[in-house]
């Protein structure tokens, strides 16, 4: 996909705040310190539209990120690792499942997980939790550049079997730094509107 312009738009952490637009939207969620923002960066082709940080658990909102007027990539906050309280986590647990719930626009859920580790329990829960309320899950495996070849089958098998994924899911290796995987997922993205 060519990117000719992308913009943000706003910041929510409840329903009554979402953009009102009828725009197609795409939700990556992962956890938090899997290369969210460095992926949806790579995706749009853009060094800090979203903001990166080296400590986890930065995105706190859910942010949305309109894209040639077409469609809306939406950032939810990260979800496992972050050192916060324990309330802190619930709100945020609230927000990603209020969004995913309620959103009628919502076209897509990209769930990243890090292609270097098997994926967590709390990844597990949120493949089962996608999977109960979309039917279909693309589950992109982040940080592929930094595997040898020869671990890459065996990692992805290893995501595969433990998310329990079946025929109608799509995995999808990718690396933000060398942008592999990019124009696949947008594809996948594109080709889930209709």
């Amino acid at each position: 996909m060519i990117i000719k312009r992308c913009d943000f738009v706003t910041s929510a952490a409840q329903y009554g705040q979402y953009p009102e637009s009828d725009l197609p939207e795409v939700a990556f969620v992962g956890r938090s310190n899997v290369g969210k923002s460095s992926l949806i960066n790579s995706m749009l082709n853009r060094k800090s539209l979203v903001k990166v940080s080296s400590k986890p658990g930065k995105t706190r909102l859910i942010n949305f990120f309109v894209v040639n007027e077409e469609l809306m990539l939406v950032d939810l906050p990260g979800y496992g690792y972050a050192a916060v309280s324990r309330g802190e986590k619930e709100k945020w647990g609230r927000m990603i499942e209020d969004y995913l719930t309620t959103r009628e626009i919502l076209k897509s859920v990209v769930l990243l997980v890090d292609i270097r580790h098997k994926p967590t329990g709390d990844d597990k829960l949120m493949y089962d939790f996608i999977k109960f309320y979309r039917g279909k899950v693309i589950v992109v495996a982040t940080k592929w550049d930094k595997i040898t070849k020869n671990a890459y089958r065996k990692n992805m098998d290893i995501i595969k079997n433990t998310l329990n994924l079946d025929e109608k899911d799509l995995l999808l290796p990718y690396s933000s730094e060398t942008h592999q995987g990019r124009e696949e997922l947008w594809d996948i993205i594109t080709n889930s509107f209709y």
